[in-house]
């Protein structure tokens, strides 16, 4: 009933677009562009992983223990990839109003592991003001590869965030700030045994938005761009029959990246650092984890220290074949009261062949290595019901894909 709903209302929101573009074109002043493509993956994994992210290549939804998915590989298919979306550019006398609406079929929290309408961005700008969901200016979304693999490098900043966002310099050369919707997630490891205390009765809380901003340099050969964010991070113990458990830390994070051009080849580059800023890495579990304290005591915490790379090369053979190849890693320095079986170490390899017969198709093999470690190896634990010891994990995967891109421009001279 819930997907019926959603077609419904995605049915009901492309007869209204193409209703809006039909008197934009009478006007003669918006232009509207309908896009999108069709996808279809299938791949093979020689290494069992969260059933959920099937047909991704993420090493945090490895077990922490060989074989905790399973002891066999697995197949798949997937049309979860399959994107439309709606832009319109409008001149005003205050700048160009832009305005995107774009989703996909790819479902996540809840709705992991469906296939189902999910928003990527809602998003307007005017001038030199920005509002709606949309990327952060925290990540640079042209550091991410062509590759077939949907999820992408584990250690790039990549997050599509809730936003107010004022870019007084626009262009290849830019700069950007932004308010942006807070939001953290933490590992209490095993301190509600050690400390009895109800974990429950702590709730996060956000009093201020994180602010971020970029900076973009253009130069001969592409660009060089650095970005910065600072957040608060804040949870309070509502049981007043317990010693009070509630505090705070502060989230903040750097990053250096670049696209260099070698004739038709782009080097796509990433380095980013900082301190509980998880929640804005594409694979990266945790922003705050517990610390030891003795029995009796409030319970303390620490913004988790988190180093990603991103090192990738794009490159065109000729007109019809292209390729991409690179390495990224996530690299988190655990907290003392995390258990041994907390997330460290994921690392991330992929290569691929992509062929594009006519315009507007492509098609291509690629394979890849992803692969995790945890805090500490060789202590025994329990994960989805199987008994082990926890262990570095390795899989392998080859995927297969093919795409079919529509696109339609109506008004503003169209």
């Amino acid at each position: 009933m819930k997907t019926a709903w959603r077609s419904m209302w995605l049915l009901l929101f492309v007869v209204g677009g193409l209703a809006a573009a039909r008197s934009a074109r009478a006007e003669g002043e918006t232009k509207v562009d309908i896009y999108g493509f069709v996808m279809m993956d299938a791949g093979y994994n020689d290494q069992g992983i969260d059933p959920n992210w099937f047909d991704v290549q993420r090493p945090t939804k490895l077990a922490p223990i060989k074989d905790g998915w399973g002891k066999d590989g697995s197949t798949f298919f997937s049309a979860r990839q399959t994107r439309f979306g709606v832009k319109t550019n409008t001149p005003t006398e205050m700048g160009d109003l832009f305005t995107q609406f774009e989703w996909e079929m790819f479902g996540v929290g809840v709705d992991a592991g469906q296939t189902t309408i999910r928003l990527r961005h809602a998003y307007g700008q005017l001038g030199k003001w920005g509002a709606g969901q949309y990327w952060s200016p925290f990540m640079d979304i042209d550091v991410f590869p062509n590759t077939l693999e949907y999820w992408g490098p584990n250690g790039m900043a990549f997050f599509r965030n809730v936003q107010l966002r004022y870019m007084p310099i626009q262009g290849d050369t830019r700069f950007t700030i932004a308010l942006e919707r807070p939001g953290a997630s933490a590992d209490a490891g095993d301190v509600e045994d050690q400390h009895n205390i109800n974990i429950a009765t702590l709730k996060p809380l956000f009093p201020l938005p994180d602010l971020s901003a970029e900076y973009r340099k253009a130069i001969s050969k592409g660009y060089i761009e650095g970005a910065g964010i600072v957040r608060q991070i804040k949870w309070q113990d509502t049981d007043p029959a317990a010693p009070d458990n509630s505090g705070d830390v502060v989230g903040w994070g750097l990053s250096l990246s670049s696209n260099l051009k070698f004739g038709q080849d782009v080097l796509r580059l990433q380095g980013v650092y900082g301190e509980g800023i998880e929640n804005y890495f594409n694979d990266a579990p945790v922003d705050v984890g517990v610390k030891v304290t003795p029995p009796g005591q409030p319970i303390d915490a620490e913004a988790l220290p988190v180093t990603g790379i991103v090192a990738f090369l794009d490159h065109t053979w000729n007109k019809k074949f292209t390729s991409s190849v690179g390495y990224s890693s996530v690299d988190i320095d655990n907290s003392d009261g995390q258990t041994a079986d907390a997330f460290k170490r994921g690392q991330y390899v992929l290569a691929n062949v992509l062929y594009t017969p006519v315009p507007n198709v492509m098609m291509g093999i690629e394979g890849g290595w992803i692969h995790r470690e945890n805090k500490q190896e060789g202590v025994t634990t329990t994960f989805q019901g199987v008994t082990g010891k926890t262990d570095k994990v390795d899989q392998y995967h080859v995927q297969v894909s093919a795409k079919y891109n529509f696109a339609l421009s109506l008004g503003a001279g169209h």
